[in-house]
């Protein structure tokens, strides 16, 4: 926990380094932009199909009556469903956008300030950073979506978004913060023996989620704090 917590420290003195700043918001307000214009323009067939699904399949029915008959119409249930699924695209896709895009940027920036001894091994690839994403990415859209029965059950409702997202930060940002200083053999070292450090770290980062405004540069933050405990981690490795 120490480490984690002194990676986000400085994450956030980092936010001084010039260049830094601007990469916290753009992700985040693109993928917003970009799901609002989607569901803007489908929300209605999109809402249909999720009616139908509710209503076909058994134990899906199960909920929606349930729903009608404790709280309020079908009609305002099936819009806090799409709600609930427009939450997980939007902050998926600002981490897809930070992993490839942002990342990459801020890691150049942070490394030449932060860490200028650690020689540039360039042991990940481009393809290996996408397809590491588009698995987090997928996996964490899955997760969503097959545990939104569960949220039922009190406190599941933020326990389960919560590891989800943890694991999407762990999964997401890991490869990308290592991949242009560690070697091959590094990177799948440092990544086994940190484990659960970086998962903890992506915990931490999907907490952040939650508080309004805060949760707008939340994905870019958290990339910027994964740069740090990564390449500290990497420095500790080759000291040992």
């Amino acid at each position: 926990m120490t480490e984690v917590l002194k990676a986000y420290g400085r994450a956030l003195k980092s936010l001084l380094t010039p260049g830094i700043l601007w990469h916290l918001l753009w992700p985040t307000v693109l993928a917003v932009a970009f799901w609002i214009a989607v569901a803007w323009m489908s929300w209605d067939t999109v809402g249909a199909g999720v009616e139908r699904l509710f209503n076909e399949v058994s134990w899906l029915n199960w909920i929606l009556q349930r729903w009608e008959a404790s709280a309020l119409a079908g009609a305002i249930f099936i819009k806090v469903v799409l709600g609930l699924l427009l939450i997980p695209l939007i902050y998926g896709t600002a981490m897809l956008i930070v992993a490839v895009f942002a990342l990459p940027l801020m890691l150049e920036r942070v490394a030449a300030k932060d860490y200028p001894e650690l020689e540039r091994r360039d042991g990940g690839t481009l393809a290996g950073s996408l397809g590491n994403a588009l698995l987090a990415v997928a996996v964490f859209l899955a997760g969503w979506v097959i545990t939104l029965p569960l949220w039922l059950i009190p406190g599941m409702g933020i326990v389960l978004p919560v590891l989800l997202a943890g694991y999407l930060n762990y999964r997401g940002y890991s490869y990308d913060a290592l991949s242009a200083h560690a070697g091959a053999d590094e990177l799948d070292g440092v990544l086994a023996r940190e484990r659960g450090g970086l998962y903890l770290a992506g915990i931490v980062a999907g907490l952040m989620a939650f508080v309004p405004v805060l949760n707008l540069i939340a994905p870019a933050y958290a990339g910027l704090a994964f740069i740090h405990y990564c390449l500290e981690a990497l420095r500790r490795a080759r000291k040992q």
